[in-house]
């Protein structure tokens, strides 16, 4: 079972790409909680040059009110990444996490459809921006 699904984005800056996600991730729910810029981190960090790439940790508040319902401590696991990454050929790869995956190491057979609701839904992201 693959931890991620992905999309490439053709012929378009990391800041258009990050415009669509974001609209995308709204239109099915999603806020944007946090954001780390790992070209900037990396930089001034370790002095290391990366290629531009974003991480969204994104959250839906009512899938997430539903799985710390659940187990609460789940939100461990919160909120969900989705990833902005420019490739050697400019495109960007568009990831996001598969919660089904993530969320197996959880012990309570309750939390699966909403892992499977979330994925539906992060799915359906990756689907708007293609």
């Amino acid at each position: 079972m693959n931890y991620y699904t992905s999309t490439l984005l053709r012929s378009q800056s990391i800041e258009a790409a990050r415009e669509k996600v974001m609209n995308a991730l709204q239109n099915e729910g999603f806020g944007v909680l946090t954001e780390i810029d790992i070209q900037a981190t990396m930089k001034k960090k370790l002095n290391k040059d990366y290629l531009p790439h974003i991480i969204l940790g994104a959250c839906n508040p009512v899938m997430a009110d539903k799985v710390l319902q659940l187990e609460p401590n789940i939100s461990t696991m919160l909120p969900c990444n989705v990833t902005l990454r420019q490739l050697e050929n400019g495109d960007i790869e568009v990831s996001a996490i598969d919660p089904v995956a993530a969320m197996s190491a959880v012990r309570n057979d309750r939390v699966a459809p909403v892992a499977a609701e979330v994925r539906e839904k992060l799915n359906r992201v990756l689907q708007q921006l293609s």
